[in-house]
């Protein structure tokens, strides 16, 4: 079989990622990545309406991924868009606004489509598609919670839980203070508790072997970005990366008690997302603590994989 070479452009809450890809099948080939962050989500969770300067940034980062794409002779050129732009009240405001630009349309994915998506994709590594997985996907607007085994899943759901949506709830001073920590803490506790373990448990109850979590999304490059002091994204490296509960906990520690300024500095954690790194290790460490998790094994699969393979 021949491979084909395709682009995805994933248009998040925080950010926009392109991926361009030799797919052969199952088999997915990186050629280029790059991702931008256009903040679609900002003041997004108070009225449920895009924002005008949001989506300009927005469609205007796709219009040059879509150029970048074509430089790097892709066949086709997918765009897809995920929480806030399923969640928001003016969706066609974005869509027209990235046709007009790009001359491309957006498909909105559902909930249910992207955690089936991210599934697949992590699974195109054999080695992860030979053990149960609880995969947990943590974008800006929405975390997806995935158990399955090889091609099989047992549960899929995405809930609102995500970076800017919590940050934005719980606004930080520079630097945030032990209260503001807590009160962030305390809610996540109560969220995982009652809103995620009533539904996911019966499913981890029901599943042979042991489990390993595997977290994919922006937030866990970052956190092996960290872990390995790698000043760029270097997808072998962190590919496979396994970070320690106890170092998921000294990673918050650290970062929580820095001003904004001096997270900027910190090896691995690019500038740009130095105040939404705050609320991902929370959601992290959460989960783990919540689920009885030491490990959690990194991936840079997901999402626009599975959606370059489509």
């Amino acid at each position: 079989m021949e491979a084909v070479r395709r682009a995805v452009i994933d248009v998040g809450t925080n950010s926009i990622k392109l991926l361009v890809a030799d797919v052969r099948g199952r088999e997915v080939t990186p050629i280029h990545e790059e991702s931008r962050q256009t903040r679609l989500g900002k003041g997004f969770y108070e009225t449920h309406q895009l924002q005008p300067e949001s989506i300009a940034h927005t469609a205007a980062a796709v219009w040059e991924f879509a150029e970048t794409a074509r430089e790097k002779n892709a066949a086709s050129i997918r765009v897809i868009a995920t929480s806030a732009a399923r969640d928001a009240l003016n969706p066609t405001d974005l869509t027209l606004s990235i046709e007009r630009a790009s001359g491309l349309k957006t498909e909105i994915i559902s909930g249910a489509r992207e955690a089936d998506w991210v599934f697949q994709g992590v699974t195109t590594d054999a080695e992860l598609a030979k053990q149960p997985l609880l995969l947990l996907d943590v974008g800006g607007g929405s975390t997806e919670f995935i158990l399955g085994h090889g091609t099989k899943k047992s549960f899929a759901h995405s809930f609102p839980l995500g970076t800017v949506r919590l940050m934005e709830k719980f606004p930080h001073s520079d630097p945030p203070t032990q209260i503001e920590l807590n009160a962030c803490r305390d809610w996540l506790k109560q969220f995982l508790h009652h809103e995620v373990r009533p539904q996911l448990e019966p499913a981890l109850k029901n599943e042979a072997g042991e489990i390993q979590l595997v977290g994919t999304g922006g937030t866990t490059s970052i956190l092996a970005r960290i872990e390995k002091k790698l000043d760029r994204f270097d997808r072998e490296k962190i590919e496979r990366a396994t970070l320690s509960l106890e170092a998921v906990v000294a990673h918050r520690k650290h970062l929580w008690q820095l001003p904004l300024a001096e997270r900027k500095e910190v090896t691995g954690l690019p500038r740009q997302r130095a105040d939404v790194i705050l609320t991902g290790v929370l959601i992290f460490e959460a989960v783990m603590e919540e689920f009885g998790f030491t490990q959690l094994r990194v991936s840079t699969r997901g999402l626009r994989f599975a959606a370059v393979m489509d």
